[in-house]
């Protein structure tokens, strides 16, 4: 770790000389990359130095006890010396979980798919609730979002909405997503008032561009039809809906948002590199089996990770043994808290596994 740590300090001693040359301006891909990464080296070398400052008044508040005569001085200098030596080890664990390499993907944008699973049309509700949830997380971190392709119900559900979110470390916060969202509530359909249990999935792809994805044209299959909704909304006169089949995988993506066939078609191939990234992906992820066991959770939708109680205004996820009781807060978009406490976790299992 300390040869780490060195690299790490020389390598930001020497984007503090490079950002502060005039002309890196001039290429502002080459800018913001070096801005990036001097960003997250001055967090280290904060940490860092705030480890040294303790580290010397530790060794001053040694020399004090070794050469007080005064007990009552000896007796407040060992206790400044224990709150030091606490100080410290809080120090040294915030290094360690920067020093801990981050992941490539944490930066990447994302594209999100709901779908409705067991509950009919209660399930429906619950994933346009869900949906409001993190569109309102996305407002508060100045994110953007895009939707892409939606399916709703006469209620006011959805069967089914995929849209993109693209902004600061957007996979970081909502990559521990994906997963089955179950809900337990009175639905608005239910006049016995009986408490219902729903469930939702939710699939977070990080999103990929062309460059790293190499999709051939002849692997795919393009259908072009008339878009429809519920009850007649929706109903395009022309064939503007657009079906994509990634033949080698047997990926089907459909979009017909849009009234325009050329961008159903450029969203619909946004969703499709997504999917085949996300694919590849798991099959890296598989070769590092060992790795996955500290993961939190495996990403896979089918895995419940976590029970949504409205009677009880209670969340709890089951990953991490979290229960919080703020349910109404949290599907308005306050979930800062519960994304934090989610990443915290997968770093804490990450520091074990490389301890080991």
């Amino acid at each position: 770790m300390n040869e780490r740590l060195s690299s790490l300090l020389e390598r930001y001693q020497e984007l503090s000389l490079l950002i502060q040359d005039p002309d890196l301006v001039k290429n502002q891909n080459k800018y913001r990359d070096l801005m990036r990464e001097y960003s997250q080296l001055s967090d280290i070398s904060a940490a860092q130095e705030e480890k040294n400052k303790l580290s010397g008044q530790l060794e001053d508040a040694k020399s004090l006890i070794a050469g007080e005569k005064d007990p009552e001085m000896r007796e407040l200098a060992k206790e400044e010396l224990h709150e030091l030596e606490i100080r410290i080890t809080d120090a040294e664990d915030r290094l360690k979980f920067l020093l801990i390499p981050k992941d490539p993907l944490d930066e990447k944008d994302i594209i999100m798919e709901i779908r409705a699973g067991t509950g009919g049309d209660e399930a429906a509700l619950f994933a346009a609730d869900l949906f409001r949830m993190y569109s309102r997380f996305a407002e508060t971190r100045g994110w953007k979002f895009e939707i892409m392709n939606s399916n709703e119900t006469e209620l006011g559900g959805l069967k089914e909405i995929v849209f993109s979110i693209s902004g600061n470390n957007v996979y970081e916060n909502l990559r521990y997503e994906s997963g089955v969202h179950r809900v337990q509530r009175v639905p608005v359909t239910e006049a016995s008032g009986r408490i219902h249990t729903s469930a939702v999935t939710v699939a977070v792809l990080p999103e990929a561009d062309e460059t790293e994805i190499n999709i051939k044209q002849e692997d795919l299959r393009i259908d072009v039809m008339r878009a429809g909704g519920p009850g007649g909304q929706c109903v395009n006169t022309t064939d503007s809906a657009v079906r994509i089949t990634h033949i080698p995988s047997g990926i089907v993506v459909h979009c017909q948002d849009e009234k325009s066939q050329i961008k159903n078609k450029a969203k619909a191939m946004r969703i499709l590199r997504a999917r085949v990234y996300e694919m590849e992906e798991a099959k890296a992820a598989s070769e590092r089996a060992e790795a996955r066991k500290n993961q939190i959770g495996t990403g896979d939708r089918s895995e419940r990770i976590r029970t949504y109680n409205f009677p009880q205004n209670r969340l709890t996820d089951h990953r991490i043994n979290l229960t919080l009781y703020k349910l109404d807060l949290i599907m308005q978009g306050d979930v800062a808290e519960l994304f934090d406490a989610l990443k915290l976790s997968a770093r804490e299992e990450l520091l074990r596994a490389t301890a080991s």
